[in-house]
């Protein structure tokens, strides 16, 4: 995995990445007609879990493509690549690529 991240900066794509713990740990909550509901374990029952995440910034899809083919946790399971949603503002690291910067 390390040799994986040291590709992705050596390009450039590199953002951050992070494991996460066993979905054992996971707290689910969500709001209800105003009130939080707390659950005990993650969002979804399923055989597959997430492991980790990798935000990186890639020239396009062909390259991220690329990039999750080369990661290890590619032979043990599966890597879904998904871009993230830009929002603009000051507040927010990753602004709209298509927006214009004065």
């Amino acid at each position: 995995m390390n040799a994986f991240a040291d590709e992705c900066r050596r390009r450039g794509a590199f953002v951050s990445g992070h494991p996460l713990q066993g979905e054992h740990t996971a707290t689910t909550v969500s709001v209800r007609d105003g009130r939080a509901l707390i659950t005990d374990g993650p969002y979804a029952e399923t055989h597959e879990h997430l492991g980790g995440i990798y935000v990186l910034d890639c020239r396009n899809l062909d390259e991220a493509l690329e990039l999750a083919a080369m990661c290890p946790m590619a032979e043990q399971g599966g890597i879904e690549v998904r871009p993230i949603v830009g929002v603009p503002g000051p507040d927010h690291l990753l602004a709209d690529p298509a927006a214009t910067r004065e």
